[in-house]
């Protein structure tokens, strides 16, 4: 008799009841996240109704595999580069949301009377929202193109790599039991190491390898390769002492970067929905309905303190940052529920066994109860506006308003603060890179030499050599390069005691080289002397190869920009008052196809102007009067939240919600806040007159003059001092023109 092992039995099992559930949620429209868990509870080892998994190592197993490519395809919808454009709003508000929630946690956990440890864990479940049902939400109620929508993805955005940072922290408190300041620190530190390394290695030669190979790519052998990276990535990071979750979500947001993006993203989607299937079933599995019944007041507390703290704790953040009260209290309200990465890490202290067995248990019903909740809070957030609107003093809904209008828009940046941004940049990067070539010579290569080439003063001496040589061009940038020249000049030529901060700086970047090169010879050499005269060579070899390092560096730079921006994912800023920019895809089956801009007046009708046009790989800013509009067209817009309903109505027609990734490519259509001074080009002169739209190829979307507000002024308004336009377009072509 033929004999089937129990990992297949198990295997099918599994799907099967995932497959009933996620038919059955379909059918009643509820999260498919959901009906794995509830499959879960159904075929594991507390539920003796139904056939039940015998083989639970194996399904852990499966589990963790699901783990790392959920966290994969999480990185592939992140970017570093969304990271960085997400605004100070997103950040300000996931920040305060985290910090507060993580207190609400541990306050909550403790005042139950429970552990330390589970304290802590449950404000890390708690600090953390769902994308994945957020996302689901905001297509369903048709609300990804309103104000607040752009803020809560950039929120989750930031969350992400926070949650990333604490599955590292509460892994290091987990294994020392003990609120350690220096070993907290030095995980912090090891993980920012290893971010930034691992980012300037991936982008650098990631990309380029894919490019190399695009003709041998086909979907087969982009879906080998891209699962290789990930799993070599995670490889790699179990190396240095991380989760394998962490090195999945960083290969993910590597390639994230890449021009393949989608086309990985849409390939290893299949694997990834498998796989995440089995972790969430796992998930339910774990689950002990006597527990939950024991435990059902802690559960009420749980979810209380998620829903009210997370709403308060949110709409606090965007207010601090600038938001007005309607988009901080609507955001606040969308975001009021824990998710995926809370599975991950309830998981982790149930698998390093440092928090309780009902801990587990508890934030996966919380979980669910605000999953149902979530839908019905997005769309009561305007209402309740309203209510807070007519309840609040007038004082404080003035104040916030003033608030919100002082901290709108784009601050000019200071000489300084050009100049020592970019210095401290590059210090961080090109140290991390410096330090790595150190350990990396010392640690491997001339130990490799000395067991399989040669020994003694051969191999120290030719591993100093190729160390020197792979640090050389990042050494001279860190010590020798000129930066930000234009500020530089300002601040040496305009203000004389400016002039020893300068100089201070100068010799600080010369001497950390020196430090390098010299615990470079540390490493390698036992006398001082040798230290020194191999310290002499190195300084003196820089100097006289200064040119070339210069050119070779440049070539990396290149390259590496090159890479960068190959993928351009900008997510447009907020723009002032009621009104800001979304992006939205004309139909086939729409009644504007083919005609004008002129013809339409969508301008005229609706209040909304077009800032830009995206035809396939062509973009067409600040569009003419006379041109049409073609079926698939994606067109950036400015309008406010009604306005832009009514226009969506027109042009999408039965086509599925734009995702929030699909922002358009690098064209650098950003919002800007100039003020009008008596020296400024446009000063006297009226929109028309100073050619703003031709010049910059810029649209100005309204002007503040003293309290009035204007929205689309005429072609006739003349610009005065103290004037404030708002105005969408390239921001060095505005800086040319105003």
């Amino acid at each position: 008799m033929i004999h089937l092992p129990d990992l297949i039995a198990d295997l099918g099992l599994i799907l099967a009841a995932a497959g009933i559930t996620t038919l059955l949620f379909k059918k009643i429209k509820q999260p498919l996240v959901l009906g794995y868990i509830l499959a879960g509870l159904l075929v594991g080892p507390h539920f003796s109704f139904l056939p039940t998994v015998t083989d639970q190592k194996s399904i852990t197993i499966w589990a963790e595999i699901g783990v790392i490519f959920l966290l994969f395809s999480l990185g592939l919808e992140f970017s570093f580069k969304k990271l960085v454009k997400v605004g100070g709003s997103s950040s300000i508000t996931a920040i305060v949301e985290v910090i507060f929630m993580l207190l609400i946690g541990y306050a909550a956990g403790s005042l139950m009377g429970w552990s330390t440890m589970d304290s802590i864990f449950l404000g890390g479940i708690l600090s953390v929202s769902s994308t994945t049902i957020i996302i689901r939400a905001f297509e369903e109620l048709g609300v990804k193109h309103k104000k607040f929508a752009g803020l809560v993805f950039g929120v989750l955005i930031v969350e992400d790599l926070v949650a990333i940072l604490l599955l590292v922290l509460l892994s290091t408190l987990a294994v020392s039991q003990q609120f350690a300041g220096t070993e907290m620190l030095i995980s912090i530190l090891k993980l920012a190491f290893f971010l930034i390394l691992w980012f300037l290695g991936g982008i650098f030669l990631i990309p380029t390898f894919l490019k190399a190979t695009r003709k041998l790519m086909n979907d087969e052998t982009m879906l080998i390769v891209s699962l290789a990276l990930c799993l070599v990535m995670v490889l790699l990071a179990v190396k240095v002492g991380f989760s394998p979750a962490l090195g999945a979500f960083i290969m993910g947001s590597i390639l994230a970067e890449t021009t393949q993006a989608e086309k990985i993203e849409h390939l290893t989607k299949s694997v990834k929905d498998l796989f995440a299937a089995i972790f969430f079933v796992s998930v339910g599995m774990l689950i002990d309905p006597k527990v939950l019944v024991d435990y059902a007041i802690p559960i009420i507390v749980v979810t209380l303190a998620t829903v009210l703290g997370k709403l308060i704790s949110s709409s606090l953040g965007a207010l601090l940052s600038g938001q007005p009260l309607k988009t901080s209290v609507q955001a606040g309200m969308s975001l009021a529920q824990i998710g995926e990465f809370s599975f991950i890490i309830a998981t982790l202290g149930l698998t390093l066994k440092v928090t309780s067995e009902f801990l587990y248990p508890i934030a996966v019903a919380a979980s669910a109860i605000t999953t149902f909740t979530t839908p019905y809070l997005i769309k009561s957030s305007e209402s309740f506006y309203n209510f807070l609107n007519r309840v609040l003093p007038k004082k404080w809904l003035d104040g916030i308003e003033r608030y919100s209008s002082s901290t709108a828009g784009i601050t000019a940046l200071s000489d300084w603060k050009i100049l020592l941004r970019s210095y401290i940049f590059n210090t961080i990067i090109h140290s991390v890179i410096i330090i790595a070539v150190i350990f990396l010579t010392a640690r491997y290569l001339q130990p490799f030499m000395v067991k399989n080439i040669t020994n003694g003063l051969t191999s120290i001496v030719i591993s100093v050599v190729l160390s020197f040589i792979l640090m050389s061009p990042f050494l001279w940038a860190l010590s020798i390069r000129r930066i930000q020249k234009t500020a530089y000049s300002h601040l040496w030529l305009n203000k004389k005691y400016t002039r020893g901060p300068l100089i201070a700086i100068e010799f600080f970047r010369i001497a950390l080289g020196i430090f390098f090169v010299g615990f470079l010879m540390y490493e390698f050499f036992d006398t001082w002397v040798a230290a020194l005269i191999a310290l002499a060579l190195i300084v003196l070899g820089m100097v006289i190869f200064s040119r070339r390092l210069q050119s070779f560096y440049d070539k990396l730079e290149r390259r590496f920009m090159k890479n960068l921006n190959a993928r351009e994912n900008q997510k447009p800023d907020i723009l002032p008052w009621d009104t800001h920019l979304t992006e939205l895809k004309v139909s086939p089956e729409s009644e504007v196809v083919g005609k004008t801009l002129t013809e339409l007046m969508i301008r005229e009708k609706f209040g909304v102007n077009i800032a830009m046009i995206e035809r396939g790989r062509n973009t067409i800013p600040t569009p003419g009067r006379d041109e049409r509009l073609y079926p698939n067209d994606k067109l950036l817009l400015i309008g406010a939240d009604d306005q832009l309903a009514m226009v969506k109505a027109i042009l999408e027609v039965n086509t599925p919600e734009i995702e929030a990734e699909n922002s358009f490519p690098d064209k650098e259509m950003t919002l800007q806040k100039v003020v009008v001074n008596s020296e400024s080009p446009v000063y006297g002169l009226s929109i028309r007159n100073a050619g703003i739209r031709e010049k910059a190829q810029a649209l100005i979307v309204g002007i503040e003059r003293g309290a009035e507000r204007i929205l689309n002024p005429s072609s006739d308004f003349v610009f005065d001092t103290g004037d404030v336009i708002w105005i969408v377009g390239n921001n060095k072509k505005i800086k040319e023109v105003i």
